[in-house]
């Protein structure tokens, strides 16, 4: 290597005896972690993904192979592999079995500095946590911090050249993807033309993946093949007894959900291979063509739960028989309990229609020529197709709102306010993509029966009208029809979010099909990320404002980046709650500018404590005996001293308060 300036560094090698020029890399200041320029750093690895994902999208897998392993022993990778385990994740202070937590910068640049790959790998530190909905409980696997930098360091590697890749009907646990885009395409599906599905799910889909059959879909370099290997077997830790794991990938690590996503991959294409066997025709009597037969069948897959739709359903039968033997493959089958065949418009063996998927309701019903939907060409299709929150969903909704009234009947009403609207607001953002109005103002009304139970509990010797006009009021918040005259709200403006007030828009787009992060469309990604449903409107708009870039780093927002609002100027110190002073910055870009703030803050507190000490002494004569300021008496007095501050009248009267640090110039402290 030779180096050229102070930070760029040309890279050099021999290639038959001659030395060629082999590009450019930045060299990172690896004493500060503070002093790193993590613009610059964002960028050398995002141009390496780059050019994984290029490569992949080639077929060029030697430059890959090249290409992962130039990025893996990069320290620009390991910085943000540590930087994303030890300050980005919200399980940063959650230690592994050996109960080591980095938390200091210095502590993070020693963990960089030791990042490397191996063969062998600690036990990961099982917990066991609440299953959604049922009284199971689904195991968790914490790794060690250092193995999860580790495991962040080879997504890094992997996750470009397999989003190239992967199926354009998966979405779980993709970047830039998400429930809604799952949702988007079985509406296009079934839009038009009602459907046969079957509705399955992967038993255990985690902890049944055979390792040998993942390893050879990996097929990558054999350093890496050892160290994943390595994670797989590593085993866990419950309660302090050991259990070797042989099969399926821990969930709590890093790169897990990859590796089930691997294993998963290639299930749409083999049915797609099936449909291109099938004997179909068009209206006209010719035979369909090869293309227009692999789009008559959809599967469309968000992590371990998926869907299959065709108009046929002997189709959709052999799909089943032909999933589940190619899950056998890979160790994983079927659970037949979450497994059904239905229709999406007409009732199918006591089945009634439609089927739930990921929390929605997808059904399709008969309407008239008023209310009926219409194809491409404007022809009635004598039926319209309704996505709504499913009966489940809006019972777990409701019990989790009850839990949370139950459990606070003695606490004030701001307490219980508080505690509410972020349910009510995560909810509804979830479900404000698809028919959800009227069971919105449903929902709105079970809350308002509980909340006036909670107040007549409250006050038994009050009447109903009394309790009423002393929890519920008119809104403060105006909105473009007046504002809400029955709002459960405090005398300080404190106000419970309604379900009604959320907008429902329907309009949403799902995302290309072949679209990543790791493309190279800098525009594409920003644009949807500010549109995210479950973004907060204050972030979607400093988003708008800010055009997708971290004003403190200069980096673009990605998906999966964690974003926070900060005030330019703190609130400590005169700034307001405005946009004009507001910012959205990287989790990591915050912390940094909230250090800077901080010494700022404490530096102006300082002032103003030395300035009202300044005015108190000028009130009074002194001078400085053995570094000790004397006071001699008032200004006010002419000097003399002040009889009711001392007992007796010393020519001399030595400050007792504690002793000020000044210069060795000794004049006055102002």
């Amino acid at each position: 290597m030779l180096k050229t300036t102070a930070n760029r560094i040309v890279r050099w090698k021999w290639v038959d005896d001659i030395l060629i020029h082999d590009g450019f890399y930045y060299e990172v200041d690896k004493t500060e972690w503070s002093g790193i320029d993590w613009k610059k750093v964002e960028k050398t690895v995002f141009k390496l993904q780059n050019r994984i994902y290029r490569a992949s999208e080639s077929g060029d897998m030697f430059a890959v192979r090249r290409l992962q392993k130039m990025l893996i022993k990069s320290w620009s990778a390991r910085l943000i592999a540590v930087r994303r385990v030890t300050q980005d994740n919200q399980g940063k202070k959650t230690a592994g079995v050996d109960g080591i937590k980095v938390c200091t910068p210095q502590q993070r640049l020693a963990l960089v500095g030791r990042l490397k790959l191996g063969t062998k790998s600690k036990p990961t530190r099982r917990v066991w946590i609440d299953k959604p909905g049922t009284k199971e409980k689904r195991p968790l696997g914490i790794p060690t911090i250092e193995e999860r930098a580790k495991q962040a360091l080879v997504k890094l590697a992997l996750e470009p050249e397999w989003e190239c890749r992967k199926e354009p009907n998966s979405y779980g646990f993709r970047p830039g993807r998400s429930t809604r885009d799952a949702i988007q395409a079985i509406y296009n599906s079934i839009r038009y033309k009602s459907k046969f599905v079957l509705d399955a799910d992967i038993s255990k889909c985690f902890d049944c993946i055979d390792h040998k059959a993942l390893l050879r879909k990996l097929n990558t370099y054999p350093s890496l093949t050892r160290q994943i290997r390595a994670w797989l077997n590593s085993g866990v830790m419950d309660k302090g007894i050991f259990d070797e794991t042989s099969q399926g990938t821990p969930q709590g690590g890093v790169i897990s959900p990859l590796l089930a996503n691997v294993a998963l991959h290639g299930m749409e294409e083999r049915v797609k291979q099936h449909a291109e066997t099938l004997r179909m025709f068009t209206p006209n009597g010719t035979q369909m063509s090869r293309s227009t037969k692999r789009d008559s069948v959809s599967l469309i897959r968000y992590a371990d739960d998926f869907v299959i739709l065709h108009s046929d359903l002997s189709v959709v039968k052999r799909c089943q028989e032909i999933i589940s033997d190619w899950l056998k493959e890979i160790g994983l089958e079927l659970k037949p309990s979450k497994t059904r065949l239905t229709h999406t418009l007409n009732s199918l063996e006591n089945e009634k229609p439609g089927f739930d998927f990921l929390g929605f309701h997808i059904r399709q019903y008969k309407a008239g020529k008023y209310s009926s939907g219409k194809d491409t060409y404007g022809n009635l299709i004598g039926f319209k197709t309704l996505i709504r929150p499913s009966c489940k969903s809006i019972k777990a909704h409701v019990k989790r709102m009850a839990e949370v009234i139950e459990r606070h009947k003695a606490s004030p009403q701001e307490a219980v306010i508080k505690l509410l609207n972020p349910i009510i607001i995560g909810w509804c953002n979830y479900f404000k993509t698809v028919s959800s109005k009227e069971i919105f103002s449903g929902l709105d009304n079970y809350l308002y029966k509980k909340l006036r139970a909670w107040g007549r509990r409250r006050h038994p010797n009050k009447n109903a009208h009394e309790v009423a006009s002393k929890y519920w009021g008119k809104s403060r918040k105006q909105g473009l029809l007046g504002g809400n005259n029955w709002a459960f709200s405090n005398k300080n403006g404190l106000e419970l979010k309604r379900h009604g007030d959320v907008t429902v828009n329907t309009d949403y787009v799902k995302v290309k099909g072949k679209a990543s992060p790791f493309d190279g469309n800098y525009i594409y990604g920003p644009q949807r990320l500010g549109k995210h449903p479950e973004i907060p409107i204050r972030v979607a708009t400093l988003l708008k404002i800010q055009k997708g870039v971290c004003p403190h780093c200069g980096h673009s927002f990605r998906d999966g980046d964690k974003m926070e609002v900060d005030h330019i100027i703190p609130r400590a110190i005169g700034g307001k709650d405005e946009y004009k002073n507001l910012q959205l910055l990287h989790r990591h870009c915050h912390q940094k500018k909230t250090a800077n703030d901080l010494k700022e803050i404490r530096k102006r507190n300082l002032t103003k404590t030395m300035n009202k000490l300044a005015q108190k002494w000028e009130k009074w004569e002194w001078k400085w005996v053995d570094d000790v300021p004397v006071i001699l008496g008032s200004k006010s007095d002419g000097g003399t001293h002040n009889k009711s501050l001392v007992s007796e009248e010393p020519c001399e009267v030595k400050v007792s308060c504690t002793v000020l640090k000044t210069s060795g110039t000794r004049e006055s402290l102002a």
